[in-house]
């Protein structure tokens, strides 16, 4: 098994094509194909802050339909869908930029749009189990014990990592840093918290480097143990990332 795992896309869909032509991915039928039948998995915030939330949408919509890759939703996603379902949520951190575009669209495009993704989100696990459970991919990671199951504990985490409660001076979550204490055998692919170079701890490695905030785009490849990488277009903004 195959498998080339994306970092937090965040509507990048430039920086997701350049990355995809550079693991080899054929795009001739108007999504990401491998001719070696490589797979993609997605680590979830696929929209908001970056220019093209909602083509991004469409294009892991379609992957998914041809089960041409693998996803599990990001804590935007989660967002996202609960604005679609018509729940009061903050159109704040970012989800101001995806309204926005799907505002911008026609009665009948927001109902495609809108149908595709709530599609794609209840057809997603909480986390992907992939290689028979060698790999695992979770947006924010996944505590060892929490592995197998699904419980709202488990959702939180999986969506926000494990977070103290607090909060830090920008407003996000205080959260702790799971990876230190990660004894398992499976390999984790993550990544929700917005880093500069992919951060490997024990089986573990993080791979949001913050493309969004002008960084750079990363996948992970698997089983070959390697990075790739595609810069951002988008302003560099040093305040996004983390330590």
């Amino acid at each position: 098994m195959k498998i080339d795992v994306i970092g937090d896309i965040h509507g990048c869909l430039k920086e997701f094509e350049l990355l995809t032509e550079r693991l080899g991915y054929d795009w001739g039928s108007g999504i990401p194909i491998h001719p070696d039948n490589r797979m993609l998995s997605f680590v979830g915030d696929l929209t908001d802050r970056g220019p093209d939330s909602l083509a991004v949408i469409e294009i892991v919509y379609r992957l998914m339909k041809e089960k041409k890759a693998y996803y599990s939703p990001g804590n935007h996603c989660n967002k996202l869908y609960r604005f679609f379902l018509g729940n009061k949520v903050q159109i704040s951190h970012g989800l101001e930029t995806t309204v926005a575009e799907y505002e911008a669209l026609s009665p009948e495009k927001q109902n495609e749009v809108k149908h595709q993704f709530k599609w794609l989100y209840e057809s997603a696990p909480l986390y992907q189990v992939l290689d028979e459970g060698n790999l695992i991919v979770a947006h924010a990671g996944i505590r060892e014990d929490y592995i197998g199951k699904t419980s709202n504990a488990v959702k939180t985490f999986v969506l926000y990592g494990d977070i103290t409660g607090k909060k830090n001076p920008d407003g996000t979550p205080e959260r702790r840093d799971w990876a230190k204490h990660y004894k398992g055998n499976a390999f984790i692919v993550y990544g929700h918290t917005p880093i500069k170079e992919p951060k490997r701890i024990n089986r573990t490695i993080n791979i949001d480097t913050g493309a969004v905030f002008g960084n750079k785009l990363t996948a992970y490849r698997y089983p070959e143990d390697q990075l790739v990488s595609v810069p951002s277009s988008l302003p560099y903004d040093e305040s996004r990332f983390r330590e």
